[in-house]
C-alpha cells in the first residue's frame, strides 16, 4: 500500500484543554519512544479552548520543534469535535488520536506500527488490559455501557477500547465523510470497517492534572453514543405499548364481565391512582425519549461546523514564508532595476 512506504508519515492528534503542566512531559515521551523510528513526524496538538497557558507553551514549541504543529478554536467545542478537527488536519498516512496526559503510553504506537505495517492491518486500536487507576464503580458503570451498547447498537464497539488507535489514511478518509454534528468517535472509528485488530495495554495513572470528565459528562456522553447508533430506546417503548394496551384490554374485558355478573360497584381510589400516576410516567418517559431523538434531528437539520479555528500554526508559518518570498523578490527586483539604470549610465558612446 502507497501510505506504508519508506518516506510515511505520522501524525499524533492531541486534543487538549488547560493541560500547560502536561505538555513537556507528553512530548519528552513522545521523543522518547518515536524520536529515531518515525522517518516523518506530526505532533499535532488541538486546542480547545483552553483558558490557561496551554495555548502560549504550544506557541514556544512551535518555534523550538518543526515537528510540533498547534490549531486552536475559537472557543470549547468539546472533545469530540476537537479530535475531529484534528483529523481533518492530519496530513500523515497514518493517525494516532491519544490524550496528553500519559495514560496512553507512546510506546504502544510502535506496536501499533509494526502491526500496520507487517500485518497490513488498516486499524490498530488499543485495548486496556487493566484499568486500576479507576474506581470500582467506573469500571463497573464502563462494563455495563459496552455490553449493553453492542446489543443494542448495529455498529460493534470492542471494550475497553477508547480514542487511542492508529489509523490508516483511508480510514480516516472515510470518516472524515461522515458529516453529523452529534459525535461518538468510539462508534465512528468502528464505523467504516476495513481490517482491525486490538493491542493490550496496561493503562497507568495520569502523569499530570486532572480528569476534565465528571459522572455527568460521561452519563450525557454515554446516551450521546447510543441515541446515535441505535434506534432501540423508540422500538422498545413500541413493543412495551403493546404489551401494555393488550393488558388494558384483558382489564377491561374482565371488568365488563364483573359488572354483568356481580353488578356496578366504587372503584377504590388507590387503584385509580396508582393507574393514572403509573401511566402518566411511562408517557413523560417515551416523551422523553422521543426529545432525545427530535433534538439532535433539529441540530443536524441546523448545519453548524462543528468546531471553528482561530489559528493554525503550519498556515501561519507558510503564511510568513510567502511574505518572506515576495519581500525577497521585491527586494531583488530594486537591486536589478538599480543596476540596470546604473548600467545605462556608464555605457560608453558608440564609437562610430
Amino acid at each position: 500500500m502507497d501510505s506504508r512506504r519508506r518516506d510515511w508519515m505520522l501524525s499524533i492528534v492531541v486534543p487538549v484543554m488547560n493541560e500547560e503542566a502536561a505538555i513537556e512531559r507528553f512530548l519528552e515521551a513522545v521523543d522518547r519512544a518515536l524520536g529515531d523510528v518515525v522517518p516523518r513526524l506530526e505532533i499535532l496538538f488541538v486546542d480547545d479552548g483552553s483558558t490557561d497557558e496551554t495555548l502560549v507553551r504550544l506557541r514556544q514549541r512551535v518555534s523550538l520543534d518543526p515537528r510540533v504543529r498547534v490549531i486552536s478554536l475559537t472557543r470549547n467545542f468539546g472533545k469530540e469535535a476537537a479530535m475531529t478537527a484534528g483529523l481533518d488536519h492530519a496530513r500523515g498516512d497514518a493517525v494516532v488520536p491519544m490524550d496528553v496526559d500519559l495514560q496512553d503510553p507512546p510506546e504502544v504506537i510502535l506496536e501499533f506500527i509494526r502491526l500496520w505495517q507487517d500485518g497490513g492491518y488498516d486499524m490498530i486500536y488499543g485495548i486496556r488490559g487493566s484499568r486500576d487507576e479507576d474506581t470500582q464503580a467506573k469500571r463497573t458503570s464502563a462494563g455495563l455501557f459496552y455490553r449493553f451498547f453492542n446489543r443494542l447498537a448495529e455498529t460493534h464497539i470492542p471494550s475497553n477500547a477508547g480514542d487511542f488507535r492508529l489509523l490508516d489514511r483511508r480510514v480516516v478518509e472515510a470518516i472524515k465523510r461522515l458529516p453529523e454534528r452529534n459525535r461518538f468517535m468510539k462508534g465512528l472509528f468502528s464505523w467504516p470497517g476495513y481490517r482491525s485488530i486490538g493491542v493490550y495495554y496496561d493503562r497507568p495513572a495520569r502523569a499530570s492534572g486532572a480528569s476534565k470528565f465528571n459522572f455527568w459528562k460521561l452519563w450525557n456522553f454515554a446516551i450521546d453514543g447510543l441515541v446515535s447508533f441505535s434506534t432501540w430506546p423508540l422500538r422498545i417503548w413500541m413493543y412495551f405499548g403493546a404489551v401494555i394496551a393488550g393488558l388494558a384490554f384483558l382489564y377491561i374485558l374482565l371488568l365488563v364481565g364483573r359488572v354483568i355478573v356481580v353488578g356496578n360497584d366504587v372503584p377504590g381510589y388507590a387503584s385509580l391512582m396508582t393507574a393514572v400516576l403509573f401511566f402518566g410516567g411511562m408517557q413523560l418517559l417515551s416523551v422523553g425519549i422521543l426529545g432525545e431523538y427530535v433534538g439532535r434531528l433539529f441540530i443536524e437539520t441546523k448545519q453548524r461546523p462543528l468546531y471553528l479555528v482561530a489559528e493554525d500554526s503550519l498556515v501561519a508559518e507558510d503564511r510568513l514564508v510567502a511574505k518572506e518570498r515576495v519581500a525577497d523578490e521585491e527586494s531583488g527586483g530594486a537591486e536589478g532595476r538599480k543596476r540596470d539604470g546604473d548600467g545605462s549610465i556608464a555605457t560608453a558612446p558608440d564609437a562610430s
